[in-house]
């Protein structure tokens, strides 16, 4: 996020229009935690993970009375509009806001890439990357010890990442929420058919939303007799410095926000599809749909066999 911060500060500057930095998300407007930020503030922030702005959930705004006080404390500060970078709860604030009045512009910003607007979010690369990194070292491991390792990525209820770090971690089975391959029996029938043909140690990812992993690995250890190792990465995949992807995209999307409001577009959200950085209504943004799409899947199941 720190390089979308960064994007939006000095594009803003660059048209003459004063930037007004809020911490802590919506926390910090509803108590009126800002500062002002000049071009100089966000210097040598790209390359951090994070944001120098902090994040904090808020339950308040997910009430009427909370998003009126929001919309009163924006008014009172006489702030022209609001951009809000994060993924579909915050998105829905800014939805609440834009109809009491509020100019808002949305850049999507987690790793989850479940929004459906867009084919891209900030962080995703990023924390694939650190999850591909740990994979690789933990397939070391597994490999000398001729083990079956399992490792659970995050995600949440979408499993962008598992599939990611499926095809690019050679995982030999990936167990995701969408499809209906997800039993132990199947798992541990590919583990071993890969035993019978030679290999000696197995790696299988598993999503956020699916868990169980280290009663998984019980499971495969019990029938297979094959030593068997859980690894449930966690917040590991939440930081660190970001990826030039990541960099990139959030530069731009950034930069976008700044160019909407200077043209006079209200209540939009900065999407990338097709190789092309957009922008769409809020409610329009809110109410698209993310299509799953299986061929990753099954090109993990072709390479594995």
């Amino acid at each position: 996020m720190n390089a979308a911060i960064r994007a939006v500060v000095r594009a803003a500057h660059y048209h003459g229009v004063n930037v007004i930095g809020v911490k802590r998300g919506y926390e910090g407007l509803l108590t009126g935690d800002i500062q002002e930020m000049s071009a100089s503030s966000v210097s040598d922030i790209i390359h951090r993970g994070g944001t120098i702005l902090h994040t904090a959930r808020c339950p308040e705004m997910m009430t009427d009375a909370g998003v009126d006080k929001a919309a009163t404390l924006i008014r009172a500060l006489a702030l022209d509009a609001l951009i809000v970078i994060g993924g579909d709860g915050s998105f829905r604030g800014a939805y609440d806001l834009s109809k009491r009045g509020v100019n808002v512009v949305g850049i999507p910003g987690t790793i989850d890439l479940d929004i459906g607007c867009t084919e891209y979010t900030i962080g995703f690369d990023t924390a694939v990357n650190t999850a591909v990194d740990a994979i690789s070292k933990i397939r070391d491991t597994s490999s000398s010890h001729e083990r079956c390792s399992i490792v659970e990525v995050m995600g949440r209820n979408a499993s962008y990442i598992a599939l990611w770090c499926g095809i690019s971690g050679g995982a030999e089975a990936v167990l995701i929420s969408v499809e209906n391959e997800n039993d132990a029996e199947t798992v541990i029938n590919q583990i071993i058919l890969n035993r019978s043909k030679g290999k000696v140690h197995n790696l299988i990812v598993v999503a956020e939303s699916i868990g169980g992993s280290e009663q998984l690995a019980k499971e495969i250890e019990k029938v297979t007799g094959i030593e068997t190792r859980a690894t449930i990465l966690g917040y590991l995949q939440r930081g660190g410095a970001p990826t030039a992807v990541d960099r990139m995209h959030a530069s731009v999307m950034g930069y976008k926000a700044v160019e909407l409001y200077v043209q006079g577009a209200s209540n939009r959200v900065v999407y990338y599809k097709g190789g092309v950085h957009s922008h769409m209504d809020i409610a329009e943004a809110l109410n698209t749909k993310k299509k799953y799409n299986n061929d990753l899947y099954n090109i993990i199941k072709t390479l594995a066999v």
